[in-house]
């Protein structure tokens, strides 16, 4: 038996590149000290056509005064749910140097009560931000009529 032997490219091994771009002034970022004030940033930066129509999931990223660092899509669904990578929403949190985040998604049906795979997911995702020390501080459901606060019903 043949033993080919192959020598390694080392030029063929990706770079791996972590940048963050601030352009806003943090006296400008606005600052969430309620979750009320969480759902109207949200709203804001929600795509008004999509809010009832199919399920996004987002994640709002805060600097340790609570201001807004930014918004990311983790993920875009169906009508009845969307898949989310935990890996995704640490490794952005991570690169914007976060020291917290709220978890956000939509119910298109505008139906406000937390399943309970938004439960779980929800707790997988605080346990995880907890050995980051990036602590996840609520999960907001949101609708076209109104939000629930997972902090506020004392569901986080």
């Amino acid at each position: 038996m043949e033993t080919t032997e192959r020598k390694i490219d080392l030029g063929i091994v990706a770079e791996i590149q972590l940048s963050y771009s601030n352009r806003v002034k943090t006296s400008q970022r606005p600052k969430v000290t309620c979750s009320r004030q969480v759902y109207e940033v949200l709203v804001e930066s929600w795509d008004k056509g999509s809010l009832d129509f199919v399920e996004h999931f987002k994640v709002m990223l805060l600097n340790r005064a609570n201001r807004v660092l930014g918004m990311v899509t983790i993920s875009t669904g169906g009508t009845a749910g969307t898949v989310v990578d935990i890996k995704l929403i640490l490794a952005t949190a991570i690169k914007a140097n976060a020291s917290s985040m709220i978890l956000s998604h939509n119910h298109p049906s505008g139906n406000l009560m937390p399943s309970e795979q938004d439960k779980r997911l929800t707790n997988r995702v605080k346990d995880a931000g907890k050995l980051l020390d990036i602590p996840v501080l609520d999960h907001v459901i949101v609708t076209s009529e109104g939000y629930f606060s997972f902090a506020d019903e004392g569901v986080l």
